[in-house]
């Protein structure tokens, strides 16, 4: 009987948490992102738009949908991420894999002398040329 009664409430919750979860379809990404092609060819190696680079031991890696995954997950697959580098090490700190929405911003540099000549906007998670 007390199921019965808290079941309206319950799928309401559900229907709440599942609005929500498909809204949020935009995170936002520091300053220092930078986008590029992925690769994970063996734990810690991969390759960024080619070039080789070194994943970093604690490396968070988040799916499309912000979820952490395992870079054992994605060997071998391509993916679009926005990711940032350690300066003092060069290794692979953060990578977000991109869902539709955030590849739709075609315009984030790939490169620190892009980003540097242009500015970012953390309200908006745009950039633009000065």
């Amino acid at each position: 009987m007390i199921r019965r009664r808290f079941l309206p409430l319950v799928l309401a919750l559900g229907t709440v948490v599942a609005t929500t979860a498909q809204a949020q379809t935009h995170r936002f990404f520091p300053a220092t992102a930078l986008r590029g092609e992925f690769l994970l060819t063996q734990f810690p190696d991969a390759l960024i738009n080619g070039q080789p680079a070194k994943l970093a031991p604690g490396v968070r890696l988040f799916g499309d949908t912000g979820l952490l995954l395992s870079p054992a997950s994605i060997t071998g697959q391509k993916a679009i991420v926005h990711y940032v580098v350690e300066q003092s090490s060069g290794l692979v700190m953060t990578l977000w894999i991109l869902n539709p929405a955030e590849l739709a911003n075609k315009v984030w540099p790939g490169t620190p002398q892009e980003a540097a000549g242009m500015q970012f906007e953390p309200a908006t998670q745009t950039w633009r040329k000065p």
